[in-house]
């Protein structure tokens, strides 16, 4: 069993810094940010879970996205693992989950958002098949 240690933390000042107090935002925080907004980009789902970068189980749109989250100061690096819906275009769709990610982490968090990157682990038909028996 191993030990968890505390997400890093970033502080942050408002203008009247004496009357308001600090904000601190963790990187879990905007982990589970990120996450959702990708959830709401339409085509594009989970990936498998991973141990020590060998995929364990198998891909699945519906597990939910894996991010990865670094806060430095006001700005913050995110890494996505995602799965695609075939056939849309691997690259457009990317491309819109990176923006509305960006977009929504800047506007709940205030942080600016200077990286995503994205790691597309697997496309997936939007209709599963249904074996039967015969």
């Amino acid at each position: 069993m191993s030990a968890t240690l505390p997400d890093p933390v970033i502080e942050t000042e408002p203008d009247d810094s004496g009357d308001r107090g600090l904000l601190t935002i963790s990187d879990s925080t905007v982990e589970r940010i990120a996450a959702h907004a990708v959830a709401e980009v339409d085509g594009v789902g989970g990936t498998a879970s991973r141990v020590l970068g060998v995929t364990v189980g198998a891909e699945d749109p519906g597990n939910s996205v894996k991010v990865t989250a670094k806060v430095d100061g006001g700005a913050a690096t995110l890494a996505l693992r995602i799965s695609i819906s075939y056939p849309m275009s691997v690259s457009r769709t990317a491309e819109r989950v990176r923006r509305h990610v960006m977009r929504r982490v800047e506007e709940f968090t205030g942080l600016t958002v200077s990286r995503v990157d994205i790691t597309v682990t697997a496309l997936h038909t939007a209709t599963t098949e249904t074996r039967r028996v015969q």
